[in-house]
């Protein structure tokens, strides 16, 4: 009898086993690798864009994708390409949002070094089979006009180059917006995390269908 037992309950794992492999097999990852603007920084965290796009995704019947937010404050393209390999290991994603390079252009970094990391974030993400999403960023213009037109001209030359998907300025429509932005004026406020979602979304949305 007791033979018996074992041998039933072994047909029960591996049928509970064999009907739950499709499920994990459907589930996709979104990875975000950015920076404080995607860290939650000086906003609860429920109030943040990345928290606001995973209950986007469970509203428009995308429940399949999970989102997993490696963003670091302070983090610049240097850091954010050094743990880019070992998070496209761990997490396997389909789509990786890379939202970096707004801390490299306030400190003045050098353009070329700042495309460098770029460049090397993509090759990473598209030979890991996923699909990358730059998202631009603009500097304030007391760093010089040459130099933040470098800067900005970055994101959309790597995607063309690249062909990867582009938000063309994570910060439109709220970087000039008083209401909308912390004391700082560099990291929004919880009223204009929405409006990050809103920058990212149209871009977003196609890979996920």
């Amino acid at each position: 009898m007791h033979t018996v037992l074992l041998y039933i309950r072994s047909i029960v794992f591996l049928l509970v086993a064999f009907i739950a492999v499709p499920v994990l097999a459907g589930q996709k990852t979104l990875l975000v690798v950015g920076d404080s603007l995607s860290a939650a920084y000086g906003v609860p965290s429920e109030t943040a864009w990345v928290q606001l796009l995973r209950e986007r995704l469970q509203d428009n019947g995308l429940s399949n994708w999970r989102v997993v937010n490696a963003s670091i404050s302070g983090e610049t393209t240097d850091g954010g390409a050094r743990r880019l390999p070992d998070l496209l290991e761990k997490n396997n994603p389909s789509v990786v949002i890379i939202e970096l390079g707004g801390n490299d252009g306030l400190r003045g970094f050098p353009p070329g070094v700042i495309k460098s990391n770029l460049v090397s974030m993509v090759k990473n993400v598209q030979s890991s089979g996923a699909q990358a999403i730059l998202v631009g960023m603009q500097i304030p213009p007391n760093y010089g006009q040459r130099y933040t037109q470098m800067f900005a001209d970055i994101f959309p030359a790597l995607s063309d180059s690249y062909n990867t998907a582009l938000v063309p300025f994570f910060l439109d429509g709220i970087y000039d917006q008083e209401n909308l932005m912390q004391g700082d004026g560099i990291h929004p406020t919880a009223e204009g995390q929405p409006r990050l979602l809103e920058n990212v979304w149209p871009v977003l949305k196609p890979l996920l269908e």
